[in-house]
């Protein structure tokens, strides 16, 4: 059969759009119309208050000046003689106004922090992950092409990193492996905050670490307190069994201690241990942790102090936590356990998507009245109108929470989690780079995952100042936290970041099916 072209339609002429073949041209046209047309009714209700004001404040200063002289020195007159009353609603006022400012919450800021870059030695490509795996002995042949086809989907590139005590042939797990994989982290961490803020450790009032699988006795927060010697008043929290959204979660404790305690920093740190928690069976729903965690950890300085406003980056605005672990299909989809031959690991429900894509929902409702511009509230809460009086089929207003943050941090689980994030919020490809090229570059590191991308957006020198960030992670339990943090500057590339090395290499093509 001979090659024909393909012939427009008859009802518009077909375009190609971003190297794709499009839709017919009139609708195209109807869709970027439908864009301006979402745009400008947007700025119509942001600026709706000014629009509303000028002409009031116009025809006030217009009737100001049709006064005449006398009628000025009459209402100047007339204040004089009513002076008691005058004064009594300046005093109420100023009252109202010193109980205003007494009773706000303490700002919180994040000065700096640190993003933990595991040595040359530890990185893991597939082929050495694969060959590791077979050679340990531990998994049959249906477990490694299961674990095969997990990497290839994953969007891990080829420089992650795991522990030393999981390059050892056989593998060699133990606490003391496990200590040193956790010092490892946390320290090559802090000792890079302290060098990039000039903080001592004796300044330190607050101290929360949070890391869900390894909790030793003395506790990780502990460890810190005696490697750094702490002072001996430091309150100290240590987070376990809470997943990959306790980052958010020790950030909201923070947040809280600061509110109590006046004129102090805390130290935030963010990590996972991988040694002990590796999982040597043939269970297929925990075999998944194995090929998407990875060696990372988090360390971040927040101040209550005024002072320190000019020297922060950010400003945190709000902390929004939701709980979905009443539901036992939420409580059981990420689950630690041992299998049918007593191997312990994490087992992953296949339900785990739909229980997120929940947990988001609850959360973002939340959310959505403290971020979003009123101009998609109102679009919101009328559609909501529609469908519960006239229509049900009507679908429901997703909000646009791009009016709303320039950036986002979803938390790096894994693909199909950036993939459910963007299709349900409607993101572009550029507002989940961040989180793809974190996956890619650092592996899942779980609650720390969000600084990482964090520090990319940094990197690629796209942080402006005032604009918003919107951190937001997933975890056991279940759980679904977001933090939204304000830029206080514009924020500058560091020769210090995790990513100092390889940022000119990203962002990568990736194969997404």
């Amino acid at each position: 059969m001979g090659h024909t072209e393909p012939q427009p339609p008859a009802n518009g002429v077909s375009v190609r759009i971003n190297g794709h073949p499009s839709r017919r041209l009139p609708d195209f046209l109807q869709s970027v119309n439908l864009k301006y047309v979402k745009l400008g009714y947007h700025y119509l209700i942001t600026h709706l208050l000014t629009l509303l004001l000028i002409p009031m404040m116009v025809g006030i200063l217009v009737e100001v000046g049709r006064m005449n002289p006398q009628d000025i020195w009459q209402l100047w007159v007339h204040l004089q003689f009513n002076l008691v009353s005058v004064l009594v609603c300046s005093a109420v006022l100023v009252f109202g106004c010193t109980v205003y400012v007494m009773s706000r919450p303490r700002p919180v800021y994040l000065v700096d922090y640190s993003c933990y870059k595991p040595p040359e030695a530890l990185k893991v490509d597939y082929k050495h992950f694969m060959e590791h795996s077979k050679l340990s002995g531990n998994f049959d042949e249906s477990a490694l092409e299961f674990q095969r086809k997990i990497l290839e989907r994953s969007g891990l590139g080829e420089n992650t990193y795991v522990p030393s005590a999981m390059h050892c042939l056989p593998p060699q797990p133990s606490m003391a492996a496990a200590r040193e994989e956790a010092e490892q982290v946390m320290y090559g961490a802090l000792d890079n905050l302290f060098q990039k803020t000039g903080l001592k450790p004796k300044d330190i009032g607050i101290l929360v670490v949070n890391c869900s699988l390894f909790n030793p006795t003395p506790s990780l927060s502990a460890m810190i307190v005696n490697k750094y010697k702490l002072r001996g008043n430091v309150r100290s929290f240590n987070l376990g069994g809470m997943g990959c959204s306790a980052g958010v979660i020790a950030i909201d404790l923070a947040k809280d201690m600061l509110q109590v305690h006046g004129g102090t920093y805390a130290v935030v740190v963010s990590t996972e241990n991988i040694t002990q928690n590796w999982y040597f069976g043939n269970k297929k729903s925990m075999l998944i942790p194995n090929c998407l965690f990875r060696v990372g950890g988090s360390a971040v300085l927040l101040s209550n102090k005024r002072s320190d406003r000019w020297r922060a980056k950010y400003k945190l605005v709000h902390v929004v936590r939701t709980h979905k672990g009443a539901d036992d299909k939420a409580f059981y989809c990420v689950y630690q356990e041992q299998d049918e031959i007593g191997k312990l690991g994490v087992s992953l429900s296949k339900e785990l998507m739909a229980i997120a894509g929940g947990a988001l929902k609850t959360n973002i409702t939340t959310l959505g009245p403290l971020v979003l511009p009123i101009s998609e509230q109102l679009l919101f809460f009328a559609t909501l109108v529609v469908r519960k009086l006239f229509n049900t089929k009507i679908k429901p207003y997703i909000p646009d929470f791009k009016l709303a943050f320039d950036h986002f941090c979803i938390h790096a689980g894994g693909r199909a989690v950036i993939d459910e994030l963007e299709k349900n919020l409607q993101l572009l490809p550029i507002h989940v780079e961040a989180s793809r090229m974190s996956l890619h570059r650092f592996g899942n590191t779980s609650s720390s995952s969000i600084w990482y991308e964090l520090s990319y957006i940094e990197e690629k020198g796209r942080m402006r100042k005032g604009n918003r960030v919107w951190q937001i992670a997933f975890g056991s339990g279940f759980k679904c936290n977001s933090a939204v943090w304000q830029a206080l500057r514009t924020v500058k590339p560091s020769t210090e970041s995790a990513w100092a090395d390889c940022i000119d290499q990203y962002p990568v093509k990736l194969m997404l099916e």
